[in-house]
């Protein structure tokens, strides 16, 4: 008889308990708590992400139905009730779970210190700055109203390109404007920052400049720019003008009284010009296209997640339970990225996440699991075995 740990046991293992803990003091998640705690909860909606569930109803009759089992996958208490579970969503500061993504996010970085995937000889980190609107039913989310007939929440992200892990992110109502997310990174020096033209203010790019980092930018099309000289380029790059100067515009210079670089740059494939601004003065000029072309990879990231993870519908109405449930869905994220780093699979998050959610009560290491599965015989079965409870 196989006496080995559950699949999910196994996961929740690289969650680092004792700064999970330190988390929950933080903020008194567990104070008065005598039904559920924080660390219990987490395991129930990280087991409703990994499995994914429709609703807190389906996590709880899936636990329930294994209550004998609830032990050994790692809950301290005997069941878990969805009132209960609902409650906890509800009054438990949603900014634990966000610290342990923190933790998560610290880890990962390690891990993935040495990934090679941008291939462009960089010293400093790169970061993708975006954000990305989480459309609400505005009869029950109220308290996210954004115009007269709608509701939404941003989820604000900076994703680290080397390993595509997010780095730093926030929770927001629809209303609050995509630079206010800039005010709250901690800056790194040699570090490169890359957005979209939606992000420029000359001010804040002033700050990122004065710090020691580096941003590259979109420029909009009614960018007035004062030529002081220009680079020779290679037009075969697709780089079409490389030049230095300032800006043209008086009250924009005071914000920013320094040199920009502005690269103007031919994309074949979509048979388009794009205008791109840079304080780095040092680098090549079609690095700066490809770093910006990398951007992508947070827009991808955004489409991934609401795909496989769920934080489009969520399971609970306050605001607190909806930033708790996109916070966890990012730990989950984070958590399959650290176990695919430390074994060494070889596969991808999607076809790893694809597995996990069907294997969850069996006790085959994950290793052995994710590097043997075969995936097609999986889509076959899941066609006729869409419930976790068959196993």
């Amino acid at each position: 008889m196989n006496q080995g740990k559950y699949v999910f046991s196994q996961i929740m293992e690289h969650v680092p308990y004792y700064e999970f803990s330190k988390c929950v003091k933080r903020y008194n998640g567990d104070r008065k708590s005598r039904k559920l705690s924080c660390r219990d909860q987490f395991l129930a909606m990280a087991f409703g992400q990994l499995t994914y569930r429709e609703s807190l109803r389906d996590i709880v009759v899936c636990l329930e139905s294994q209550r004998k089992k609830l032990y050994h996958l790692g809950f301290s208490s005997p069941e878990i009730k969805r009132s209960t579970l609902s409650d906890a969503n509800y009054s438990k500061d949603w900014r634990i779970y966000r610290d342990l993504a923190k933790v998560l996010i610290g880890i990962a970085k390690k891990l993935y210190t040495n990934s090679k995937e941008l291939n462009l000889d960089l010293e400093g980190a790169v970061y993708a700055i975006d954000s990305s609107t989480i459309e609400l039913c505005l009869n029950i989310f109220k308290w996210a109203r954004l115009v007269k007939v709608r509701a939404s929440v941003k989820l604000h992200l900076g994703l680290d390109l080397q390993g595509n892990i997010p780095s730093f992110f926030d929770i927001t109502t629809g209303k609050v404007h995509d630079l206010n997310f800039l005010d709250d990174i901690i800056l790194e020096a040699g570090a490169y920052y890359i957005m979209d033209r939606g992000y420029i203010d000359f001010e804040r790019l002033y700050q990122i400049d004065q710090s020691g980092a580096f941003f590259v930018i979109r420029a909009k099309k009614n960018f007035a720019f004062k030529r002081l000289y220009s680079n020779r380029v290679d037009k075969d790059t697709g780089v079409r003008c490389d030049q230095v100067g300032r800006l043209a515009n008086t009250q924009m210079r005071k914000k920013y009284p320094d040199k920009l670089r502005r690269i103007k740059y031919y994309d074949e494939e979509t048979d388009k010009y794009f205008v791109f601004l840079t304080n780095n003065m040092d680098i090549e000029a079609e690095v700066v296209a490809k770093l910006y072309k990398h951007r992508w990879q947070i827009e991808l990231f955004f489409k991934w997640i609401k795909q496989h993870l769920k934080i489009k519908a969520f399971w609970g109405y306050s605001e607190n339970a909806v930033k708790t449930q996109i916070c966890i869905a990012i730990c989950v994220y984070l958590l399959v990225a650290i176990i695919k780093k430390r074994l060494n699979i070889d596969r991808n998050l999607y076809e790893i996440l694809q597995i996990l959610s069907v294997s969850q009560l069996d006790k085959t290491p994950i290793n052995t699991l994710l590097s043997e599965f075969d995936l097609s015989l999986k889509n076959d079965q899941t066609q006729n075995q869409p419930s976790l409870l068959d196993f």
